[in-house]
């Protein structure tokens, strides 16, 4: 029986297909994750998948199809008021219905209300059997927020202004990679930021400029708010012991940096207040990144975990997958996730545990290990599958059945899980006749179930095979799990029939187990602020180590944001608030396991 789990989650993601000009992208999506429990069992929703994903353990995940859910509108979010559990999702230029069902498997959502245009929607039911309402996605207004009529689903009162972007303070709210836009990017901003006012969000160019050949002041004004301020969006509200806990994500969904963070009150419309362990949701560096738009819930056991969005961010910016993380509320009300090794297989138990003290079930062992390959198409070589780097991939040199891939582990290898992670790569497909796509005929959801078929084995001396999984299903993101653990030192994947005749192409093959070898020495660590809302964490090579998990807070005992980094004796740490102290520890590691450092303070 399956008791781990590896993000991103091993879900069928659906391909969609773009058109947008002259450009036209098909890929994969999986994002905004809106989980609930509900009468004994786990509903997720999720945007562009033509329905949903239900559960009884977290562990095991089967998707019902509902294509006339509203499929084309974004951000689906599901909450139990009473007897039933409600859906509404994102649309532009018209209402926005609100549906419900008693039994989301048996029985279709009826529409109870359609009152106005919203994005990013969230209902909440409090306890004394009031609801609420909050919705934003925004670079220029706030997440608001309003009372709604139990009954009818229509506001009662006006809405309430409750969150901003204060990426000026917050540097997990800035755009870019790391914080930072990209240089064609910077010069723009920095030529434009004259012209622009903060408080309209308007782009005032001046007569000279705004006529000349070429220029578009409309789409010059969207680009630079998506350069200068963060999107304020994906808002989640959860109520612990009297509090309530908004959650937010900043700043854009396609850079590593996406995640939420948490502004608290003991009303809820406020006001509200910035927690200071912030961001409480984060995932900015390992194999896949982002940890941001998601959801924060109890299961059946008292235990919290956090779903959230996590990029990929190739093909399209909403090239995206679904990550769960364990979450927590600890004594002094912090609302936190543990994401340390948040790409690594985690046990799920079923019971009570520490969501603060769990650590990865496995280490990695396929890190940078020799692989080989049946043949390779340009500039896709076979190193790329073990880098751990979800945004390269190796590619076969044909689409026929029968390319391959194999990492030689160095040694026979105590193997506990193989996850296979699948990549498309500039697929371009037609819309089928029988499209009806959203409404500007821009986009098509791909309902028709589109196999992936490989096969996965394992040997001793690369003469002997033995067949581990024959894959003949939608997916991925393949997560395999041994639990009495396999001897081996190859592992292979042979592509057989993929979507739209794809060639086979790997973004990670990576193994988990236990080395057999020892960890590595103490990092010897030193910590400094290079501005208001940067540090540099550096230490001393470390031979034998694959990388170092820099675990980072506000407080030495709440060490609850980390930063995973391979191959570097230095970690840039882009998400610090202005005026606050920090505390910093950093963990070597290798596949033998976690070696953990000493707690230091950050240097002003």
């Amino acid at each position: 029986m399956k008791q781990t789990y590896c993000n991103p989650l091993d879900l069928g993601y659906r391909y969609q297909h773009m058109k947008e000009g002259s450009r036209a992208a098909g890929f994969r999506e999986g994002a905004d994750p809106t989980l609930v429990y509900f009468k004994g069992t786990y509903y997720m929703f999720v945007s562009m998948s033509a329905g949903f994903w239900h559960s009884c353990d977290l562990l095991h995940w089967d998707f019902h199809a509902d294509p006339d859910l509203l499929i084309y509108d974004y951000a689906p979010d599901v909450r139990q008021v009473g007897d039933y559990l409600y859906f509404c999702a994102s649309r532009k230029g018209r209402n926005c219905p609100v549906l419900r069902t008693k039994d989301p498997l048996t029985e279709p959502f009826t529409e109870v209300s359609a009152v106005f245009e919203f994005w990013d929607p969230d209902l909440f039911w409090d306890d004394d059997g009031r609801v609420y309402f909050y919705w934003g996605c925004s670079n220029t207004s706030p997440i608001w927020g309003v009372e709604l009529d139990p009954g009818t689903m229509t506001p009662i009162g006006e809405k309430k202004e409750l969150v901003f972007g204060r990426e000026e303070t917050n540097g997990y709210e800035r755009p870019g990679d790391n914080g930072v836009v990209n240089r064609e990017a910077s010069v723009l901003y920095r030529s434009l930021k004259p012209f622009y006012d903060e408080t309209t969000g308007e782009l005032h160019l001046p007569p000279q400029m705004a006529q000349a050949p070429g220029i578009n002041s409309e789409a010059l004004t969207a680009m630079f708010g998506a350069i200068g301020k963060p999107y304020i969006e994906g808002v989640f509200m959860t109520k612990h012991n009297g509090i309530y806990y908004l959650q937010y994500a900043c700043p854009g969904t396609q850079f590593n940096t996406y995640c939420d963070g948490v502004y608290t009150a003991k009303s809820p419309l406020g006001p509200f207040t910035q927690q200071q362990s912030n961001p409480f949701s984060a995932k900015p560096g390992g194999f896949i990144t982002g940890a941001g738009h998601g959801s924060t819930i109890a299961d059946r056991y008292g235990n919290w975990w956090h779903a959230a969005t996590m990029r990929i961010s190739v093909n399209h910016d909403f090239e995206r997958r679904v990550g769960l993380f364990p979450a927590g509320f600890d004594k002094d009300g912090v609302l936190f996730c543990n994401q340390n090794f948040a790409d690594y297989p985690h046990e799920i138990p079923t019971g009570r545990f520490d969501a603060a003290a769990q650590q990865p079930a496995w280490m990695l062992l396929s890190y940078k290990k020799p692989v080989t390959a049946s043949s390779t198409a340009a500039d896709s070589a076979p190193a790329l599958a073990v880098n751990e780097d979800c945004r390269s991939w190796w590619s076969a040199g044909s689409a026929q059945s029968g390319e391959w891939l194999c990492v030689d582990l160095g040694q026979a290898s105590d193997v506990r899980a193989i996850q296979v992670n699948l990549a498309d790569e500039k697929l371009v497909v037609d819309f089928p006749a029988d499209s009806y796509g959203d409404d500007r005929k821009t986009r098509h959801i791909e309902t028709r179930t589109q196999i992936s078929c490989y096969k996965v084995e394992s040997s001793l001396d690369g003469k002997i095979w033995t067949l581990r999984e024959d894959v003949a299903r939608e997916c991925c993101n393949g997560y395999y799990e041994y639990v009495q653990g396999l001897r081996a030192r190859y592992v292979r994947v042979t592509g057989g029939e993929l979507p739209y005749g794809q060639a086979l192409r790997i973004s990670g093959l990576r193994v988990f187990g236990n080395g057999a070898g020892e960890k590595p020495p103490r990092a010897k660590a030193a910590a400094a602020r290079t501005g208001p809302l940067d540090g540099r964490v550096r230490w001393k090579h470390i031979e034998n180590a694959q990388g170092c998990n820099v675990r980072y807070g506000t407080d030495p005992e709440k060490l609850y944001q980390s930063w995973l980094v391979y191959d570097a004796d230095e970690a840039v740490l882009s998400t610090l608030v202005a005026g606050q102290d920090y505390y910093v520890c950093v963990d070597s590691f290798n596949e033998n396991g976690i070696t953990p450092g000493e707690t230091i303070k950050m240097e002003r």
